[in-house]
């Protein structure tokens, strides 16, 4: 059967060109078993990639006949298959099919065969980490129907996705909300710009906090601190403790609070920690694939603390400048998130001249500007010796692809650092101005709903 398929996918690639120009993206030389097969195909995807069109039988027989590296066999066998080519008609919509499933059977025979051969040490350039994606990539085969939207004949398609409801993750903080216009979505990446010991991790372990309880699987990524640390400022923010307080509590009532946890929520917590400065986002993936294998776990989001610190996949023991390295390692997170259909959040430092701003801009990104030009949503976080006695930290937005960011461009949030906590606190006038804005009617207004919301919800548990 295998080689019968052969044989028609061979005599339809130059006999249909629609079925050429569908199928040739997802066909690889290796499918081919034998090795005249291989030759063929090679022949007419070079003859097509060159002239724009598909060859005929006796164009692929006079190539053939001029190359000097094949075996008297080889040769013969390729002749012969091409002149065995017939015009005979077949099911279009069949032929796809088979195409289709054959392509995936291979593949997967083929990733099969390396990992067995990688497994026992006879490929030495790839380590046995890779396995898994490499499994992944071949259970991934597919025809992809899409080929692009058309602006005519898909309007209905497209009102449609206008008043679709998508899907976000939202913050457990009401202003965040408001000018994200209700969390942030999928496939996108997420900064905070902020000094050394601003806030950084704080925000990004209470936000992880929020998404567990929410009932969300988090992943949180730790380029800086250990596995241990990381849990501990959770834990901090979850059991309503302070952290210097977490080591006094007995056994029995730790393990109490984080039982409550865990009844209320049916999402899960992983955090995993990297050496500074070596891992990157093909890490990441591997790291993704190991736990949908192994944890059958998958992240509705996740947490990187924090981007400087990550490696480039792209440039791994190359020398580049700064700009380029870290753009490309923010391209490489968010291309990250479009694969895995998940919201990225991650961190940048400031610049040494942005450490003391109490007003900083997107000029003050530390060692690359082409970071906030990657960002989807990117905001900073200001602390100043007046808004840490008011338990205050103010938040600038600084690019914002949800919303205009002269929407409430900036705002106040609570912070208790004993706690490793952020939350809602009321605009008024003992706040500590720093060019404020007024937040004005319209989020008032959101804010009124927001709590009528949460009281319904409170309601029906």
């Amino acid at each position: 059967m295998s080689e019968r398929i052969q044989q028609t996918i061979l005599r339809n690639l130059i006999f249909t060109e629609e079925y050429y120009r569908k199928v040739v993206p997802f066909i690889k030389e290796d499918y081919f078993e034998e090795y005249h097969e291989k030759v063929i195909f090679e022949e007419i995807a070079d003859f097509a990639s060159k002239y724009d069109k598909v060859p005929t039988q006796e164009v692929l027989s006079i190539n053939i006949q001029n190359r000097n590296d094949l075996t008297d066999e080889s040769f013969k066998d390729s002749l012969s298959t091409i002149r065995g080519l017939t015009d005979e008609w077949v099911d279009y919509e069949w032929l796809l099919d088979a195409t289709e499933k054959w392509c995936q059977d291979r593949a997967i025979y083929l990733a099969l065969m390396s990992s067995i051969k990688i497994a026992d040490g006879g490929d030495k350039k790839i380590s046995k980490d890779a396995i898994p994606s490499i499994l992944q990539e071949a259970l991934a085969v597919s025809f992809d129907e899409h080929i692009g939207h058309d602006y005519i004949e898909q309007a209905k398609d497209r009102y449609e996705f206008y008043h679709r409801k998508e899907e976000k993750v939202p913050f457990d903080l009401e202003k965040f909300n408001y000018i994200t216009k209700g969390g942030i979505s999928n496939k996108t990446l997420s900064v905070a710009l902020a000094g050394t010991g601003v806030g950084k991790s704080l925000f990004m372990c209470h936000c992880a906090g929020a998404a567990l309880t929410q009932g969300r699987n988090v992943l949180y990524i730790t380029c800086e601190m250990a596995e241990e640390k990381i849990a501990e400022r959770i834990d901090a923010n979850l059991l309503n403790v302070s952290i210097k307080d977490i080591a006094e509590l007995p056994e029995v009532i730790f393990n109490s609070k984080v039982q409550e946890i865990s009844r209320k929520t049916r999402g899960k917590l992983i955090i995993k920690e990297y050496p500074t400065a070596s891992a990157h986002a093909g890490h990441f993936k591997s790291l993704i694939s190991d736990l949908s294998l192994k944890r059958d776990f998958k992240p509705d989001i996740i947490y990187i603390d924090y981007l400087n610190i990550c490696a480039s996949a792209r440039y791994k023991g190359a020398i580049v400048n700064s700009y380029t390295y870290v753009k490309a390692i923010a391209e490489e997170l968010r291309g990250l998130a479009v694969e895995c259909n998940v919201p990225i959040v991650t961190a940048t430092q400031t610049t040494r001249s942005g450490y003391g701003n109490s007003d900083p801009d997107l000029t003050d990104t530390s060692e690359s500007f082409g970071l906030p030009a990657t960002a989807d949503f990117m905001f900073a976080l200001i602390s100043t010796d007046e808004l840490e006695q008011q338990g205050r930290i103010m938040v600038k937005q600084l690019k914002n692809r949800y919303n205009e960011t002269t929407a409430s461009r900036k705002f106040m949030v609570g912070i208790d650092r004993s706690k490793m906590r952020l939350y809602d606190v009321a605009e008024d006038a003992s706040d500590i101005s720093i060019d404020q804005e007024d937040p004005g009617e319209e989020f008032s207004q959101f804010a009124q709903t927001q709590n009528r919301l949460s009281k319904f919800a409170e309601w029906n548990v």
